[in-house]
């Protein structure tokens, strides 16, 4: 067995089902297993999900037993030679698992890699590498300098800003989002420390990895920031990250971190600026909530009106082009579909050009919103168009066989889904 999955799902059944069905794909060559552990959702992901994918070792807690400890329930069951930890908001490429075993392979002094992630609009994801939070790193995080000098060596540590994201790292912190670790690494280090609920089990680990000793060499083990492949990484759908609630529970990460792993004047001085840090992140988290609600009062029917005019283009093969179509007359949104693209030379009453011909055809039609679908350009090629369109134009994503439509350009909004379900 080369690799096992572990996913963690909680209330996100649709963007795990467009996740198993990338992960299914990029599986095609390699022997691997999928063990996916649902927290207790109450989203009827059971239901939604067991009979459809029959070949992932399902895990059904009766609670909410959290990131950590949920990982380390399927841990116990993993076979792999590695094993990667992934958020049930993703999407991989079909050659992603092989680029990253050809990572270790030449990288001997590898102990764990993250790759290159972008959220559902193509927008580059800053924690795709990250520094050790330190007092000053994380005050200037939490403090929002961070946001305001994004290139900063000193400002940006936090979020290593400085260095560029299309180049191979070392790195100090990876993303518990898509975490690929040895399996021989995880033996020694042991699985994720479940005094961590929510944030922080990632920095944990990786700051175990890199204080672990190499038995053949004697020498410490590194992580890597691996930008070789690019993932979609659907940014907290599991676990929203705007408002104050986000703002604590990262505090409280953070303040258990300390207690592991700094003592004395050293821990008090990092809990001092992590305190301050925390009420300036308050008030600006405040300040932002505020002016939102005013924005959205006055903008609630522009917004209203623009979605009743948003104009389609859907870049799939006719059987998948009939499917989107069904999902989305029964969510009464198919009138805004001008019809769709793919690189047969057979025409049809509903193609409007081939996939090469989309920038021309955005601008010609004033088109807001792109649905894709991988069985007829795939999820590498697919996570390429994304990045090279307009922010503004919104993207939607279908994986051939799935019963769903998944969108989320924002951590601080909730994403849209849409399906032929009854819930």
């Amino acid at each position: 067995m080369q690799l096992s999955i572990i996913i963690v799902n909680y209330n996100v059944k649709y963007f795990l089902e467009q996740c198993l069905c990338s992960v299914l794909k990029a599986c095609r060559n390699i022997e691997a297993e999928i063990l996916v552990v649902d927290n207790n959702s109450t989203d009827g992901s059971r239901a939604f999900l067991e009979t459809r994918f029959s070949m992932v070792n399902f895990i059904w807690n009766t609670e909410n037993a959290g990131f950590a400890k949920a990982n380390n329930q399927a841990l116990a069951k993993a076979k792999g030679t590695y094993i990667l930890f992934l958020n049930p908001d993703t999407i991989v490429p079909e050659d992603c698992f092989e680029k990253c075993f050809d990572f270790f392979s030449t990288y001997a002094d590898a102990g764990a890699i993250g790759v290159r992630m972008v959220d559902g609009s193509g927008k580059f994801l800053k924690e795709s590498k990250r520094a050790f939070p330190s007092p000053l790193t994380s005050f200037y995080k939490l403090a929002g300098l961070t946001k305001l000098f994004p290139r900063s060596k000193t400002f940006a540590r936090y979020y290593l800003g400085h260095l560029p994201e299309k180049e191979i790292h070392e790195v100090d912190v990876l993303a518990g989002a898509f975490m690929m670790i040895p399996k021989k690494v995880i033996d020694l280090t042991g699985g994720f420390d479940e005094i961590f609920f929510m944030y922080g089990e990632d920095v944990d680990l990786s700051y175990r990895i890199q204080e672990t000793i190499n038995p053949e060499t004697r020498t410490a083990y590194k992580n890597y920031y691996f930008p070789g492949t690019s993932i979609i990484h659907f940014k907290g759908e599991s676990t929203k990250r705007g408002g104050l609630n986000y703002v604590r529970l990262f505090y409280k990460a953070m303040s258990l971190f300390v207690k592991k792993h700094y003592s004395g004047g050293r821990a008090s001085v990092f809990n001092f600026f992590i305190q301050m840090g925390i009420w300036i992140r308050a008030a600006v988290s405040a300040l932002f909530i505020l002016a939102r609600n005013i924005d959205r009062l006055f903008i609630k029917k522009d917004s209203l009106k623009e979605n009743k005019e948003r104009r389609t283009i859907v870049v799939a093969n006719e059987k998948d082009f009939i499917m989107i179509s069904t999902i989305l007359e029964h969510c009464s949104t198919g009138e805004r579909v001008l019809g769709r693209l793919d690189n047969n030379d057979i025409e049809t009453n509903n193609v409007l050009g081939k996939i090469s011909q989309l920038p021309e055809l955005i601008g010609a039609h004033n088109i807001k919103e792109l649905i894709f679908c991988e069985e007829e350009v795939g999820f590498a090629e697919i996570i390429k168009l994304i990045q090279q369109q307009s922010s503004e134009i919104r993207n939607m994503f279908h994986a051939s066989g799935s019963h769903s439509i998944v969108s989320s350009d924002s951590a601080y909004e909730q994403g849209e889904t849409m399906s032929l379900q009854p819930y």
